[in-house]
């Protein structure tokens, strides 16, 4: 099954893959979704479903999916939707060509400490890449309610007339950057914050803990971003702090019902090795933190999560937090980097 003229790609069918595609051709648009799993291939074009992902949505009749990766070679525009610690693998299986790569996996690589813009230049050379990134969940962009997002395109201002154009819908409205960068580190960093505020709702802390806990960890993001070449207003805009806030603050993400969990004593192994989808930020936190400490940054919440991830308990890693010395609110804390 080759890509109409005109189609769209977008490679990864887990539920924020199926959302995009759903997103994508409520206009009518083609759309053609690659899936590893060939049953679940069968399963979208037979019954218009995604059972295992995104049950509740009934699918769009111009989306198509298909296991061979190679049938989205003719599309001019793809958007990568797998889960971080895969995208390069995944991508390396695409044809080398001049198109636009839509980046929306939120992640950092393990091992190397690569952002996603990284590994997709080495995977698909050729491809101009744009980072989609922002405050959204899967069943509501599927559903058509109204969403807004960052994307960020190193092609500029050129690439960004190719792309909103095509990505744009009426409940559906992206804001142009040309940070990736920035782009990228919101939407990693604000993973590993969600399960450290889903810890707090674990515990029953409140909410003025859980308030306090993201404004202190999206500082813990500005110090990151700028670290690493991060503009402060992108940051402050849809892909870090919006998307910050809507993440530690419900049960719908992934990430925030990990970090619940967490709090209410569950282990993180077996939490781990139960999941289905993708906390993302579980597989971040490691290598984020082990960045931090090379780039000399402060970022106590985030290394706390490591630890949580490592086992130690919950109770004790606040009870930490909260016994560290007093500073201004503005100190960035560079010499203390634990």
């Amino acid at each position: 099954m080759s890509a109409r003229e005109g189609a769209i790609g977008v490679v990864g069918a887990g539920a924020w893959g199926t959302a995009l595609a759903q997103m994508l051709a409520s206009d009518g648009r083609d759309v053609l979704l690659w899936a590893r799993e060939s049953d679940l291939v069968r399963e979208v074009n037979e019954s218009r479903r995604n059972p295992l992902y995104l049950p509740a949505a009934e699918l769009a009749p111009t989306i198509r999916a298909t296991e061979a990766l190679g049938d989205l070679a003719a599309c001019a525009t793809i958007l990568a939707v797998t889960p971080a610690q895969h995208l390069g693998a995944v991508l390396g299986g695409l044809e080398a060509a001049p198109r636009d790569l839509v980046l929306c996996s939120k992640g950092i690589e393990a091992g190397t400490g690569r952002l996603m813009n990284a590994v997709a230049s080495q995977a698909v050379p050729g491809s101009e890449i744009a980072v989609l990134s922002g405050p959204t969940f899967a069943h509501e962009v599927a559903a058509g309610l109204p969403t807004a997002v960052t994307l960020a395109c190193g092609g500029g201002e050129a690439q960004w007339d190719r792309l909103a154009p095509a990505i744009a819908r009426p409940s559906f409205r992206p804001y142009y950057s040309d940070d990736l960068v920035g782009a990228e580190i919101g939407g990693a960093v604000k993973n590993v914050l969600a399960i450290a505020c889903g810890v707090v709702d674990g515990l029953a802390l409140g909410q003025n803990a859980r308030a306090a806990l993201i404004a202190r960890g999206y500082a813990e993001m500005l110090r990151f971003g700028e670290a690493l070449g991060a503009r402060p207003e992108t940051l402050a805009g849809l892909c870090g702090l919006g998307d910050l806030v809507l993440t530690c603050s419900s049960t719908s993400s992934r990430n925030f019902s990990l970090g619940k969990a967490l709090g209410e004593g569950q282990s993180a192994a077996s939490l781990m090795a139960d999941r289905r989808t993708v906390a993302e930020g579980a597989h971040t936190a490691p290598v984020l933190t082990e960045l931090a400490m090379r780039h000399g940054v402060a970022m106590p919440i985030v290394a706390a999560v490591y630890r949580l991830l490592g086992g130690a308990p919950a109770r004790e890693i606040v009870s930490e937090l909260l016994a560290r010395p007093l500073r201004s609110e503005q100190d960035p804390a560079q010499d203390d980097p634990a």
